[in-house]
């Protein structure tokens, strides 16, 4: 068994050492992200969460060549957040696409029936989703905030409000994976 106080000094010297390759390679890291993502928030909530991917997962010792570790490193972050983003969106547009309402063939109608299946949709993440997850995640996608606008408006952090993202999505792809094939079922939680 091990002391309380045991894992505190490792995670302090995680800390300290993720803030020295921060102190030392902060902009190739910053200057690394911005070169894969466009949105100047998002690229901000990258380089913060990268520091905490440095603490939870430090540099390897003996490491020859940093900046390409970091390299590497930051771009597979990037390559997650973007799938996960596009996981996302795929389950949303999948679900508005699989739901059993009948579309027209005329583009105003249609467009009004799509408007009625993502209200839907919201009622149903509003239903099933803790407050603030549902709000996260009504903020993000049906009122289009960026991560700041949504922590400002929610009066949280960005990393709160990505995470009540990540988790709310991660229910509602479970809740519509268990009940894909039967939507009366999707009124009651």
């Amino acid at each position: 068994m091990t002391h309380p106080g045991a894992n505190t000094s490792g995670h302090t010297n995680n800390v300290t050492a993720a803030a020295e390759v921060f102190e030392k390679h902060g902009d190739f890291i910053r200057m690394i992200i911005r070169y894969h993502i466009g949105n100047e928030a998002q690229a901000d909530d990258l380089f913060q969460d990268f520091f905490l991917s440095l603490i939870s997962k430090p540099l390897p010792r003996g490491l020859q060549n940093v900046r390409s570790y970091l390299y590497r490193a930051v771009t597979n972050d990037v390559i997650d957040v973007a799938r996960e983003a596009e996981r996302d969106r795929t389950v949303i547009h999948k679900y508005a696409r699989n739901s059993n309402y009948p579309i027209n063939n005329s583009n105003l109608e249609n467009a009004f029936i799509e408007e009625e299946e993502m209200n839907k949709m919201f009622e149903l993440i509003e239903r099933w989703l803790p407050h603030s997850q549902a709000q996260a995640v009504t903020l993000r996608y049906r009122d289009d905030y960026n991560l700041q606008e949504a922590a400002k408006k929610m009066d949280v952090n960005s990393k709160t409000v990505s995470k009540y993202i990540s988790v709310g999505l991660s229910k509602i792809r479970q809740f519509l994976t268990v009940n894909q094939g039967n939507r009366n079922d999707c009124s009651q939680p």
